[in-house]
Parts: structure tokens; sequence; C-alpha cells
């Protein structure tokens, strides 16, 4: 490729807030679209309130809105919204937002609306609960999601509270998912000339998560259960506490385990027919379990590590974000990217071209910093500075 944006000539129109379009957006900047995200004049994408700041600026909003330009519109104005429909109508390749369901209908937006005055127009839903169904109507938000979808019935241990992924992960994927769907879209909106509309959801993406647990589920009849930091369908898969901290252990298949009992100096244990094959290990977890754990307290993480990385069992420490940003191996690809002005670091795009990753060319814009460079060719001259004040 001769270009680590290959999105270079698209243009999106994002009405997001929070995290899931703006998430989106951020990835299609980041591919090089034009990414023109539309904020209420008031307040903005509720993540500029967000701690903590940097320089009077969220570091989430940052995190969430690099690459993007942001213009200014109160959408229930009739100026503003006229305006912002030409400028969809003359410049937009994509809509994205993520509004409750029916909203942008009724702000005379809508995915049937926009496609009527321009028919090659890539129009993306990222719902809540999906665009069919009892609860459509409903808010979502990411911990309710992963509690609804059963996401939370299978995270922790046995007998504690339920707790959720510490990530927005259900939030950050239905972006991911509206990117996949957007780029489809956009291929053949180019081939054919037909726009059309991506629907996704907060919903659909948590239960897509589980993917391999509902499958399971499906064939055995047995409902998943919480595993800690383990497999269901491996073992041992796990952390394991040792003198001083705790690491992860990933020796589920067969010669890796064989590798393991060699490194704990118990080659007895892949001998034993409870243990020698997967099968038996996860049959046999507790009795498993009850001969490794006592093992691991022996020595401390640093000396365990030595000892499984020598042997080929594969291992990590469970390191803090604090080390994870100074880890030799993060630096050497160097994702943790420097903004523009030098005043901190954004992780990049997990992509790259030709061994080239996208660069961090735009700090996430001040509210409504693009809305007289982008309006003003829409209205015989020169914008409004706040076209909502108009």
């Amino acid at each position: 490729m001769s270009s680590t944006l290959p999105l270079q000539g698209m243009t999106v129109i994002e009405i997001g807030h929070t995290v899931a379009a703006p998430y989106a957006g951020m990835i299609l900047a980041e591919l090089g679209a034009d990414v023109i995200k539309v904020e209420n004049p008031d307040a903005g994408d509720y993540t500029r309130g967000m701690p903590p700041f940097r320089d009077g600026a969220s570091a989430v909003y940052q995190a969430l809105n690099r690459g993007k330009r942001s213009i200014a519109l109160d959408m229930k104005r009739p100026r503003d919204a006229a305006l912002l429909k030409r400028l969809i109508v003359e410049k937009a390749d994509v809509v994205l937002h993520n509004l409750k369901y029916g909203a942008m209908e009724k702000l005379g937006f809508g995915a049937e609306e926009l496609l009527r005055l321009k028919p090659g127009l890539v129009y993306c839903n990222v719902g809540a609960f999906g665009r069919t169904g009892p609860l459509r109507d409903r808010p979502g938000y990411d911990p309710l999601m992963q509690a609804y979808t059963g996401i939370m019935s299978i995270m922790g241990e046995e007998g504690r509270p339920p707790v959720r992924v510490g990530v927005s992960i259900t939030d950050q994927a239905a972006g991911m998912w509206a990117v996949i769907g957007i780029q489809a879209a956009y291929q053949e909106s180019r081939r054919s000339g037909a726009g059309g509309v991506v629907d996704t959801s907060l919903f659909e993406t948590a239960l897509c998560w589980l993917t391999v647990q509902y499958s399971s589920f499906d064939a055995s009849g047995v409902v998943p259960k919480r595993e800690g930091s383990g497999l269901a369908m491996m073992a041992p898969y796990q952390a394991f506490e040792s003198a001083d901290s705790y690491l992860m252990v990933a020796a589920g298949n067969d010669n890796n385990f064989r590798k393991l009992c060699g490194a704990l100096e118990r080659p007895d244990l892949a001998l034993d027919p409870r243990f020698a094959a997967n099968k038996g290990r996860v049959e046999h977890r507790p009795a498993l379990l009850a001969e490794l754990e006592p093992i691991f307290r022996r020595k401390t993480t640093a000396q365990w590590l030595a000892l499984l990385e020598a042997a080929g069992v594969p291992c990590s420490p469970i390191k803090r974000i604090d080390e994870v940003v100074d880890d030799p191996h993060a630096q050497a690809l160097e994702i943790f990217q420097p903004s523009p002005d030098g005043a901190g670091h954004i992780l990049g795009l997990p992509l790259s071209f030709d061994s080239a990753r996208p660069p961090f060319r735009r700090a996430a814009p001040g509210l409504g910093e693009h809305t007289g460079e982008i309006l003003s060719g829409l209205c015989g001259g020169a914008a409004p500075e706040d076209p909502a004040q108009a």
C-alpha cells in the first residue's frame, strides 16, 4: 500500500456521543476519513466533562475523538438543521450516529429521509438493543449489556459478587462492528452507486462476544459458570499465586502441559491418567489445581517466569497499566503515539500498513472549533461563528 490513510476521500458526519459511535468515528478518522463531529453548542459530547483533564481537556474525550473536526449545531433549530442537511447532501459519504432509537427520525435525519435526498449515502445506526424487538426503545449502556447478555454471569469467581469486564468492551466493539459495516457498505456504494443502512447495536455486540459460550451451551446443555481467570474448556489455563504475586499460565494443550510438569519437577503429573489429556484435566480440574497451586506458591513470580519461559511454557506476568506503558515491547511497536503538540500520548490503532502505523495527525477538536471552516461554503460566504445563535 502507498498510504497509511486508505480512507482518504471519505467524509463522515458523526452525530455521536460518549463511546460507541465516537470510537467508530475515531477509527475512521485515523484511517484517513474526514470525520466531522456534530455537537450541541451548549455542552457538546458528554465525555468532555469526564475527568481526568489535561490542560482543561478531558483525556477520555481526547482518546475517543482524535483526528476529527467539530461543528456546533443545535439540530432542533430549523436553520442549524437545514445547514447540517445541506452539508450531508453536498459532502457526506457516511452518516454515523448512536442516538436513542427514533431520535434521528424526530429530528428529520432518519435514514429514509437522508437516503431520499442522497441515494448513495451510507447510514449507520449504532443502537442500544437494535432496530426491532420489544426492547428497541430502551436506552443501553455498556455494563447493562454485559449484565443482560450473560457476560457478567461468567466473569469473576463462583460464590463472589458479579463483576464487569473492566473496559467498555461492548461500546468499543460496537464501534468496531460499525466500522466493518460502514466499509463494506461504502465499497458497495462505490461499486453500484446505491447506499443503504448499516445496523449494529450494543446488545448484538455483547451477544457475539459469547459466541463460544453459547455454542458450548447449545451442544452440551450445561450453563457456563464463572471460572475466575480460567477457561472452561482447557486446563491449566489460569492465574496462579506465587510467593510474591500472581502469574498467568496457559498450558492447556497436552504438549505444553508436559513441558509445565517438567518445569515444576513433577513429570509424574503428565503420566497420571486423569491429567494426561486435556479432557481429563478439565474433568478433574479441582484435583489438578490441588497439585499445582502449592507448587506455584514456593517461588516468586520472577523465578517462575524464568523457569517456564526456558521450558517453553506460555506464561505472563500480570502487569499494571503503568508497567505496560513502560514495557520495552510496547515501546518498540510505537503504539503509544505522542500528540502533535507533544503534550501527551494516546494509543494508536492496532493496525499497520506495510509496517507503518497510521499517524496521530490531529488532536481531538474543541467544541465547534471547525464550525466556520466547514459551514462557510454552505451559506453563501462566511458561516456565523455560532450557527445555533443565528
